[in-house]
């Protein structure tokens, strides 16, 4: 068995239960997230862009491959791909970007349904012959590549609980594996989407205002929880803190409470 098939199946096996798949932004984060104990990772397409210098959706496919070739290389995890919305609106596009994902290691993606110039939702018919492509690219592979078909409605200022729904569905019935409604904060509503579905729910948390917890989350029927940039978003949080300690105060106690060279050093270091 490959070490691709043997991460893939992994990480199939996990959605039998509600898990978290943290979202690094970079090698080191990821390598740090695996010594922790996580059981498999999730990309973060913002977190990969602020890292670069630049705004969440810059980063072009070409560089994006490179890094999730580079970060499946570097991690024993299992490693899910956020790749935006397929890097086009062509189900081709989608098509040829799952399969070439796939290629650099990772054993799973997702695809969203907004157009390619970010600004809006798809019409569900051409999201629908997205996913179809994007699951017929998947099927295609020789080992168990999950797919997650994301419905963008929350994210885009349409939180329409019966039009997510029903493209959550739609995507289930065209070969998604897994379903995602990024901004689904209630309770109540991600039980609504959980019910309706009958393959797994992936939820976002790591969103201002939600308290849920792993348990709850559970309980509610969840399979998977991601939490997006946040982490990036935590760790960008704490360098402008010690920075605008050490410009208004002119101290550095931020070191205090810093991990030490040496503990980074000795898990980095790790093979």
């Amino acid at each position: 068995m490959s070490t691709q098939t043997e991460k893939a199946a992994r990480f199939v096996a996990l959605h039998q239960q509600c898990f978290i798949t943290p979202n690094p932004w970079d090698l080191g984060s990821a390598r740090l997230l695996e010594a922790m104990g996580f059981q498999a990772l999730a990309t973060s397409s913002a977190g990969l862009a602020w890292s670069r210098g630049g705004a969440d959706m810059s980063v072009a496919r070409p560089a994006m491959m490179a890094y999730l070739r580079e970060l499946c290389a570097a991690t024993t995890l299992p490693v899910s791909a956020d790749l935006q919305n397929g890097y086009g609106d062509a189900p081709d596009v989608v098509h040829g970007c799952v399969a070439e994902a796939a290629a650099c290691g990772v054993v799973g993606a997702s695809i969203e349904d907004v157009g390619g110039d970010g600004a809006a939702i798809l019409d569900i018919g051409l999201a629908v012959e997205r996913i179809h492509a994007a699951a017929q690219a998947a099927r295609a592979l020789d080992f168990p590549f999950t797919l997650t078909a994301r419905a963008e409605n929350y994210l885009y200022g349409k939180p329409d609980l019966d039009d997510t729904i029903r493209r959550l569905q739609a995507y289930q019935e065209a070969g998604a594996d897994v379903l995602f409604a990024p901004g689904l904060s209630k309770a109540a509503d991600i039980r609504a989407v959980a019910a309706a579905l009958q393959r797994p729910l992936n939820v976002m948390m790591g969103l201002p205002n939600m308290q849920l917890t792993l348990r709850q989350l559970e309980e509610l029927g969840v399979r998977r929880v991601s939490v997006g940039g946040s982490l990036a978003k935590a760790a960008y949080d704490a360098l402008t803190r010690a920075g605008r300690e050490m410009l208004e105060r002119g101290s550095f106690d931020y070191a205090q409470t810093a991990l030490s060279s040496g503990d980074i050093n000795t898990i980095l270091a790790r093979p």
